[in-house]
């Protein structure tokens, strides 16, 4: 596995963002990908019951597990929109079918941005009439631009891997900065690589990746309504075509599994308002499940992440979140093993001392610039 300095788009792929007028500011708010073959797809989206048209349209569409273009644009959720918010997302979708020569239902859409407000779907397909003009193999950057809300810099990853003689690239990018805890906040992250797998193969795989990754980060605990996070697997590499077990499979999983993590980190690296990193590691647990939550409790202390932000090392704000799980645990044998509240990157270890499973999450602290971006936000 060799990391890119510079993220590039796998064989077969194109892309493009441009500004359409969504955001007063006149930032990149439309972009597009698209693979010149159909492509396998999955999916894994919000876990929040109120669920935006994007992400209604996008779930119906990937049910043959096959797409072949994704269009996004940012500074508008379509949340909380009614039915026109599912008919403005299948516009979307058709407008780029109609422009690509491509099928409606192997478009998929997604949006992020201020929810309840009414799409401007006329701006937006003005753009995707300039979108589908000058997309290239070298539009990824403008893409990860375009997707972006609060967030103070695009986030991408890309990596390259040798899979039966073949060189396999895997990218990713996101979007995220607040409303972030993942159930898969406005978290998008969008996944291709020109690998060839089969749809329950790539399936699981992101599932998996999805859980050691988008799914163990917590800025503000808040899960969005918008979270989704897509892949295509193109197959033009051309690799004997992957299956569920196969040895290649593992390959594959340990490195998107990579790719996912590095982009979730990225998200809490630049949380709103952040000035620090915090990995919380839960350890001697009776099991993952209740290790993950007692992580995450601590992660989702605002007592704890305004002490952190003010460099108050007041441990006993670790204890009274693990305490309120109803977990049943023992104060007089947890131990704390954490770095000074000073540092950039904090690292901490809660050990339970009951049992032999562990899980690790990332958050950040909470300041008044958190409070102010969101008190400012609609």
């Amino acid at each position: 596995m060799k990391i890119l300095n510079k993220a590039a788009l796998p064989s077969g792929f194109k892309a493009e963002g441009i500004s359409c007028g969504i955001k007063k500011s006149g930032k990149k708010d439309l972009a597009l990908i698209y693979s010149e073959s159909i492509a396998t797809a999955a999916g894994v989206f919000t876990s929040n019951r109120i669920q935006a048209a994007p992400v209604k349209l996008s779930k119906n569409h990937l049910k043959d597990n096959k797409a072949q273009a994704i269009i996004v644009n940012s500074g508008n959720a379509n949340c909380m929109t009614k039915a026109k918010g599912l008919k403005d997302a299948n516009e979307m979708a058709a407008c780029v079918a109609k422009a690509l020569k491509i099928k409606n239902k192997d478009v998929l859409v997604a949006s992020t941005g201020i929810i309840g407000k009414p799409l401007p779907i006329d701006k937006i397909k003005k753009g995707i009439s300039s979108l589908t003009n000058n997309i290239s193999k070298n539009g990824l950057n403008n893409v990860a631009a375009a997707i972006m809300t609060t967030d103070t810099e695009p986030k991408k990853v890309s990596l390259k891997l040798a899979i039966d003689g073949k060189v396999i690239t895997i990218t990713g990018i996101a979007k995220g900065a607040g409303m972030i805890y993942p159930n898969m906040a406005t978290m998008l992250s969008f996944i291709m690589t020109d690998l060839a797998i089969a749809p329950n193969a790539l399936k699981i795989a992101l599932k998996n990746a999805v859980d050691n990754s988008f799914n163990c980060i917590s800025i503000d605990g808040c899960t969005s309504t918008n979270d989704m996070v897509l892949i295509l697997a193109n197959g033009q590499a051309r690799n004997k075509k992957i299956n569920f077990g196969d040895q290649s499979f593992k390959v594959f999983l340990n490195s998107l599994n990579y790719v996912c993590l590095e982009l979730a980190k990225k998200i809490v690296q630049d949380a709103e308002g952040a000035t620090k990193f915090i990995q919380i590691k839960v350890r001697g647990a009776k099991d993952y499940p209740e290790a993950k939550k007692l992580a995450f409790a601590v992660a989702n202390s605002n007592l704890l992440k305004t002490a952190i932000f003010g460099e108050n090392r007041n441990l006993g704000r670790i204890f009274a979140a693990l305490g309120q799980t109803g977990i049943n645990i023992s104060e007089n044998k947890i131990k704390v093993n954490c770095s000074s509240f000073k540092n950039k990157d904090i690292k901490m270890i809660i050990d339970l001392n009951m049992g032999k499973s562990f899980a690790t999450v990332y958050t950040s602290d909470l300041s008044e610039e958190y409070v102010r971006i969101n008190a400012a936000y609609n």
